[in-house]
This record gives structure tokens, C-alpha cells and sequence, in this order.
């Protein structure tokens, strides 16, 4: 939890025959009127056409253009790509390769693999010199887009809502590798198909989508840099049944395959006390929240389970509380951050002070070399690579853990590592790629994890999800009006008092489009949850606290309960003795439900009713169905604007209405 100048801007197992799809293979290269099976073809002018079976039916790629199109088995054909954006000259000979064919576009220096993999149509571009493709160019005829904005936004493509200019969506470019987007994916619905678009190499790789004739598509544009290390450009197309959770489903079955799927099962066995995240809610205490007397009041109010945090300032938790808070069953952990430095006479934060000449010296550099600047346009971001070079032999890292720990704390959530801020060091002291820092803060998390500490980091970026036991940030669709609101201090409320800043604690009105864009239900969909549930415990932003938007409370609570995720509070003494009593009452519902489900993974998302208002999520095997009704009437026998769970084995549902128990906003 940043101080003054902290606020930035910013795998289900596939069927016998998909795996033994590779073996069974029937390549056409097709140029003019020429095939050839399994050899070289003959240059492939214009016309020219490689086809590919998929999982569900055979894609075709124009080696002209690059254009791809899907053929489903049951007949009819969609655009998966309309042709590259960027001209690329003419290509050059197709070669058939077992599973795929290989060819070049000479002017441009780029070479083109286009494979089935696992039923997918894999496309590997490499380049032979620097430069930039504009390409899959996505969405022609479809009508719904799925991004993973946060947990998930499911957009109808004609919306003049969301093709409007101020939403921010279109024209803006959004860096896939940056943290924009807690996925590398996106998908498109076509009626009763779907494609799920993936991009591994997310480092060097942007999406843009604008307005066509009132419709959103979308381009991608890879640069290739041998400076950046990003001269191989990778996509992969999902032809799907037109699930719009199905992209996801795509991704995670892709992160399975890939050895990069995280398990809370298995971060529980080699970590017990991971096992109290099951059930928890979190909240970051000031004041008096803080101390033996805070963690009682919790227990006293019969919450059983929460993870406790508390911001890195003059004041933290005092090993009497946090022993407190270890005997009632919590979690307890410091915020930190290893990316910031400051001059030590005029530094803001104590976790921004470091020893020695790590600030300046570890400063990261840019093209300009000009140090990259901090938080709040305050001191300068570290590199991780010097951190690496100098860890052995000076222990930083491990010194800062250690004090930080030293009050017993069992669990650390750590700034900015996970949120996907990489860097490109131009320092000579200390050069790095963006890849390379993703590899530090990766290498460095672990070790923490490893250390037997619960780790939680900003956003929990996708890529992060094997070190990491939560995250803070990716339930939150962060739209860029959101920005704006928190910088007005008027509105927003500042820093002070020092122990309970309003910027945490005062209510706040979200603008009506600014709330439609992150929390109307009818858009929102667990895109996140359907990859990484059961991997990461996902919660919202630290100062987006459950309290902060009063509007928007029931709703937030009902997702909550149908995507099986904690609620974040910021608690102080005057909050706790407040709200406590509401906490205790949601927690107390969401506990056995979390507890049972929270190591599963949610195998399917339905809207039950035209208008998107009712819906309905199932985790694992039937352990755990949600049905949600967001409307204002009856429906499904839900009441109007709550929730029904049911465990399997309840032979009824668990209800919860959120507004029976909510306690009316209190002025700061």
C-alpha cells in the first residue's frame, strides 16, 4: 500500500484424439492450382493457401496476405484474421512440415510457421531484423468481444456505449505484456462459435481496437527488437463452441500444457499455512485496527478466517498484535515493494530507503539514460537485475525480508512485482530485457515463497501465478477514468490523518459510466477466474476497499460469492466498529463455500437470463454452483438482487441477500 507518492497511473485434459492430432495430420499447400502433401510447394503467389486442422474443424491461412479463416465441421466459415495491416511484400516458397508448413515474406525478413498444436492453429513469425507486423487483425462479424480487463469484461461489439471515445477502449493502444490485461488472450463470439486468441509472447506485443463502422476490432502489432530480445512473434487460435468464458478455458488447458499452471493444493502442501486463505477475507488495518485490541474485535465479532495487511509506514503491526492475529487463525504480512527508491533525507516511505548506494546506483536506465522515475514521479524505479547481480554477496533483498518479518508476520504481499511494470535497463552497470526483468521478479518471489511466507503481490498478472498465493487487484476491470477520480484529492481524499487517509476511507460516488464500464454485471465475466481459479486467490484493489463504494456494495458482493473470491477491506478502529458487524455476516457466508472451492477450478459460467442479469458459475465437479440474480425481480427462485449457493451434498440453497446486511457509509 503506496504512501503520498505511491498512486501510479498506469487445463482440462484435451481427448485421446486432440493429442494425437499432430500424428494424423493432412497438410494442403495449396498455389494456384498446384498441392503438394507434405513437400515443398511451388511459390505461393497470390491465391496462395495452407490449410490446417483445428479442434473442431481446419483453419486456412492466405500465405498471400496472412488472412486466416476457420472452417467449423458443421459447416459454414469465420474469420479468425482479416489480412496483416502491414504490407508484406510478396512470399516466398511454401514448405509442408509435419503438422504445418513454413514460409517467408522475403521484403519484410520474416519467416512464418503456422502448425496444429493441441488443436490449436499455432503461427510462429520470426524476424530476421528489427522491425514491427500489424497482425492477427480480429473481429469481423462477431458479436460479443471477451478481454481480460481485470477479471473480465464481455463487451457487445456494436455497444455505442463501449465504441464510444471516452471509454478509452478504442484507439489507445494496450501492451500486453505491461500489465493492461491480466491475460496474453483475447476471444470473440460468432453466434454458436468462438475464437480464443493467445499471445505467449506477450513482451513486445500490443492490441488496438477501434470503431469500424460502430463495431470493435481489434489489431495486434508485434515489434521485433534484437535489442529487447522480442524477435519471435508468437499466436495461437482457439476455434471454440462460442462460450464466452471458452477463451480462458483455452488459456489455462494452454498454461497446463505448458508447465505453467499454479496449484493452491499443491502451495498448501508445501506451505500449511496457505491454508488459511480458504475462507479469509483481507483488509489492511490503520489505527487502532492495528493493534492486540483490533485483531480481538474481529475475533469477538465471530470471523473466523482473514488475511491481514498493514502499509509500510513508521507504525506497523507490533509483534503483540500479530501474534494475536496468528492465534485466532489469520494471515498477517507487511506491504513492500523491492521497485522503489529514494534519497534517504527526503523519502516518504521507510521500504523506500535502502543501504549503501543502491539509490542512486540501482536506478534503472532509460534509452536516454535519464533514471526511470518512482511512484509519484518520486525518487526512481530499482532494477531487478542489479538486485539479482548483487544479492549473493550483499543480501538486500533478504536483509529487507527479514525486517520486515522480524514481528512474526507470516505472509507478504509485495508491490508491483506481479503487475507487469517491466523494465529495459540501459544501464551498463546493470542492462536488462524486459524478459529478463520478468525472470528476476519471478526468481525473487519465489525465494519468498519458498522462505515459507504467503505471498501476495499487486494484480497478479498471469504470468506470475505459479509463486504467488494471491493478488490484489486483477478482480478490479480498472477502467482509465478511474485514474482521474483517484488523482482529484478532493474528491478522492488525500493522505492524511496519517492513520486513516481518506484516500482509503472516504466514500466515493463513482461516476454512472465510470461505474457501468467496472461493475454492470451484464458486461462482467470470469475470464480470470476460469484460467486461474484454483491457483490464486484473487481480490480488488487495496484502495478500492469494499467500503470505498457505497453504490456499488451488493453488487460487489454478489460477484464476489458467484466468481468465489474475498472481499478487501480497509479497516481502521472507527470502520471496525462499524462495519465489523457486516464483515463478520459476509464472511461467515463466504467461508464454507471458499473453503470447499477455493482449490477448484470453475468449470463453467452461464447466463441464465436474456438480459444477463441472472448467473450462474460451477466449481470442479459440482462442488460448489452460484446462481446470481443481479436483476429487480424474482428469478430462477433467487430473489431479486442476491445469491444462492449450494456445497455439494446441501439439500438446500445457502442464501444470501446482500442488502440485509449492509451497513449505510459513514462521512470521513
Amino acid at each position: 500500500m503506496r504512501s503520498t507518492s505511491s498512486v501510479r497511473t498506469p487445463a482440462r485434459p484435451r481427448r485421446a484424439a486432440a493429442r494425437g492430432l499432430a500424428a494424423a495430420l493432412a497438410l494442403t499447400a495449396v498455389a494456384g492450382c498446384a498441392t503438394a502433401v507434405g513437400a515443398e510447394a511451388g511459390p505461393a503467389g497470390p491465391g496462395g493457401r495452407v490449410t490446417v486442422p483445428v479442434k473442431g474443424g481446419t483453419a486456412v491461412i492466405d500465405t498471400a496476405s496472412l488472412g486466416v479463416r476457420a472452417r467449423p465441421a458443421g459447416g459454414g466459415e469465420l474469420e479468425l484474421s482479416a489480412p496483416a495491416a502491414t504490407d508484406l511484400g510478396r512470399p516466398g516458397p511454401v514448405t509442408a512440415l509435419p503438422g504445418g508448413a513454413r514460409w517467408t515474406y522475403p521484403d519484410r525478413g520474416l519467416t512464418v510457421t503456422a502448425v496444429s498444436e493441441r488443436g490449436r492453429l499455432k503461427v510462429d513469425v520470426a524476424a530476421g531484423r528489427d522491425g514491427s507486423l500489424r497482425w492477427p487483425v480480429s473481429g469481423a462479424g462477431a458479436t460479443d468481444l471477451q478481454l481480460p480487463r481485470g477479471e473480465g469484461l464481455n463487451v457487445p461489439v456494436a455497444d455505442p456505449f463501449w465504441n464510444a471515445p471516452e471509454r478509452g477502449l478504442t484507439d489507445e493502444p494496450i501492451d500486453l505484456g505491461s500489465g493492461a490485461l491480466t491475460m496474453p488472450m483475447w476471444g470473440y463470439t460468432y453466434g454458436k462459435h468462438g475464437v480464443g486468441y493467445l499471445v505467449p509472447t506477450d513482451i513486445g506485443t500490443s492490441l488496438r481496437f477501434a470503431s469500424d463502422g460502430g463495431r470493435l476490432r481489434g489489431t495486434a502489432t508485434h515489434t521485433f527488437d534484437g535489442g529487447a530480445g522480442t524477435r519471435a512473434y508468437t499466436v495461437t487460435f482457439a476455434l471454440t463452441d462460442g462460450d464466452p468464458v471458452a477463451p480462458a478455458v483455452d488459456y489455462r488447458d494452454w498454461l497446463a500444457e505448458h508447465g505453467e499452471l499454479g496449484s493452491l493444493r499443491d502451495k498448501i502442501r508445501a506451505n500449511p499455512a496457505t491454508g488459511r486463505l480458504l475462507g479469509a477475507f483481507h483488509a489492511y488495518l490503520w489505527g487502532d485496527a492495528r493493534t492486540e485490541r483490533g485483531v480481538a474485535a474481529l475475533r469477538g465479532l465471530g470471523v473466523g478466517r482473514m488475511w491481514l495487511g498493514y502499509d509500510a509506514g513508521n507504525d506497523p503491526m507490533g509483534a503483540a498484535a500479530v501474534r494475536a492475529a496468528r492465534a485466532n487463525g489469520y494471515l498477517v504480512g507487511p506491504y513492500d515493494s523491492f521497485a522503489n527508491g529514494q534519497d534517504s533525507a527526503t523519502a516518504d516511505a521507510p521500504n523506500s530507503v535502502w543501504p549503501d548506494r543502491v539509490y542512486p546506483d540501482f536506478c534503472v536506465t532509460d534509452a536516454q539514460g535519464k533514471p526511470e522515475t518512482g511512484f509519484g514521479n518520486r525518487g526512481c524505479y530499482l532494477s531487478s537485475q542489479a538486485f539479482e547481480r548483487a544479492e549473493p554477496a550483499k543480501h538486500y533483498l533478504a536483509d529487507r525480508t527479514r525486517q520486515m518479518v522480524a514481528n512474526g508476520a507470516d505472509s507478504y504481499f509485495l508491490d508491483v512485482d506481479a503487475a507487469g511494470d517491466l523494465f529495459r535497463d540501459h544501464s551498463p552497470a546493470h542492462p536488462m530485457t524486459m524478459a529478463q526483468d520478468r525472470a528476476n521478479r519471478l526468481a525473487r518471489m519465489q525465494r519468498l515463497q519458498d522462505g515459507g511466507l504467503v505471498l501476495g503481490s499487486e494484480s497478479a498478472g498471469a504470468w506470475s501465478n505459479r509463486v504467488l498465493s494471491f493478488g490484489h487487484g486483477s478482480a478490479t476491470p480498472v477502467a482509465g477514468g478511474l485514474w482521474a477520480l483517484e488523482r482529484d484529492k478532493e474528491v478522492w481524499g488525500g493522505y492524511a490523518p496519517e492513520k486513516a487517509p481518506r484516500t482509503f476511507f472516504k466514500p466515493v460516488d463513482l461516476p454512472a459510466d465510470l461505474a457501468r464500464e467496472m461493475y454492470d454485471p451484464r458486461y462482467r465475466l470470469p475470464l480470470y477466474e476460469t484460467a486461474l481459479h484454483g491457483s490464486v486467490v484473487n481480490a480488488e484493489r487495496w484502495e478500492l476497499s469494499f467500503d470505498k463504494l457505497p453504490a456499488q456494495k451488493t453488487t460487489r458482493a454478489m460477484l464476489a460469492m458467484l466468481y468465489n473470491v474475498p472481499l478487501n477491506y480497509v479497516l481502521d478502529g472507527p470502520t471496525l466498529k462499524q462495519y465489523g458487524p457486516e464483515l463478520a455476516a459476509l464472511q461467515r457466508y463466504f467461508a464454507p463455500l471458499h473453503e470447499r472451492a477455493g482449490t477448484e477450478r470453475l468449470t463453467s459460467f452461464k447466463w441464465l437470463s436474456a438480459d444477463r442479469t441472472v448467473q450462474r458459475t460451477v466449481f470442479g465437479d459440482g462442488v460448489l454452483t452460484v446462481t446470481a440474480n443481479f436483476g429487480d425481480a424474482p428469478a430462477r427462485g433467487v430473489p431479486a438482487r442476491c445469491v444462492a449457493a449450494r456445497l455439494k451434498g446441501d439439500s438446500a440453497d445457502r442464501l444470501l441477500c446482500p442488502d440485509k446486511v449492509l451497513v449505510a457509509p459513514a462521512a470521513r
